[in-house]
């Protein structure tokens, strides 16, 4: 009888199951039935009940576990939706990044897009209306011009402030021109090229004489702005949309607050 205790103590320490980590293996869950014991009960420290706060503390864990794994596994349909639109939109903005660097394939054209693209930058638009309003001569031309300085400013403004907000990057890792910087437009979200763009073929075709031709040439020209700023992989197709929205709006917001002949005058004499 001693030996065969003896080699029940040696078994029992060598099962990996009765050491202090594996403890919680052994125990029997809550609600099922109690195993038939076919033999003599075991004796030891294990078959000592667990304490009254061990009991509380697992059960505020089974309480708030099984709820907070069904809110990462069972997302919301929005969230699926809007993931899903997320990874089209990127998919589809780089595959028409063909210009974006000098092993895309249509890497040769890429200065060609680039210059595309410079005609709707803030730099040369602010310049050639600040230097068209100093040469004007009849108050009609220095009240639009003046108007549509106020309304590229208050683009300037507004992408760069939502851009420092959303802080997207684009597509591809290239880095902003010195033009970008100096009129804040670094990051992705909304482009600020497509934003101008929209904003000035509105304002000319509301405001100029043009015939027919030149307001397609006027809207074709906005369309290729945008879809440069996508070819040379600077921003997102969803980037240019909204951007093109924004300067819609944009106009929208002058044309409430337009700026009449005299206040015109007033603040070019100031």
């Amino acid at each position: 009888m001693p030996a065969s205790q003896s080699r029940a103590r040696a078994r029992d320490r060598s099962n990996v199951l009765n050491r202090a980590e594996f403890l919680s293996l052994n125990q029997t869950p809550k609600g099922a039935p109690e195993p038939r014991s076919s033999g003599r009960k075991a004796s030891g420290p294990s078959t000592q009940p667990p304490a009254p706060g061990d009991g509380a503390r697992e059960r505020r864990q089974s309480q708030q576990l099984p709820e907070e794994d069904c809110m990462q596994l069972n997302p919301s349909f929005k969230g699926i939706a809007f993931n899903s639109l997320l990874a089209i939109d990127i998919c589809m903005s780089k595959r028409l990044g063909v210009c974006a660097g000098r092993a895309a394939s249509w890497a040769s054209a890429r200065s060609m897009v680039k210059l595309i693209g410079i005609t709707g930058h803030g730099i040369p638009w602010i310049g050639g209306t600040i230097l068209c309003l100093v040469k004007s001569s009849t108050l009609a031309g220095q009240e639009v011009l003046m108007n549509l300085l106020l309304a590229l400013l208050l683009d300037i403004m507004t992408v760069a402030g939502v851009q420092k907000l959303i802080k997207r990057r684009g597509p591809f890792e290239s880095s902003p021109s010195l033009l970008d910087y100096l009129t804040m437009d670094v990051y992705a979200f909304p482009a600020g090229h497509a934003s101008r763009a929209a904003m000035v073929s509105k304002f000319f075709l509301s405001h100029l004489v043009l015939a027919v031709p030149l307001r397609v040439l006027l809207v074709l020209w906005a369309l290729c702005v945008g879809l440069s700023r996508v070819m040379i992989g600077r921003h997102h197709i969803t980037d240019v949309l909204s951007g093109f929205a924004i300067g819609y709006f944009q106009f929208r917001l002058v044309e409430l607050v337009w700026m009449s002949s005299n206040t015109c005058q007033m603040l070019i004499s100031a």
